[in-house]
């Protein structure tokens, strides 16, 4: 579904600011009351995460 290995994703700061934007959109609509919003939202931030952070490349 994502290319993680997209040269988009090569800087540090998109990597950062894509799961950060992510996990901070989660935490805001589960404070608007919107639990099924902010499990998707928490979803794709722990997704974008495990693969920029954690995953390792196959080089």
């Amino acid at each position: 579904m994502f290319n993680f290995d997209h040269p988009f994703y090569r800087p540090l700061w998109r990597r950062i600011a894509i799961t950060g934007f992510c996990l901070v959109w989660a935490v805001f609509e589960f404070a608007q009351g919107a639990p099924v919003w902010a499990m998707i939202f928490a979803g794709l931030g722990a997704l974008t995460g495990y693969h920029f952070f954690v995953a390792k490349k196959g080089d």
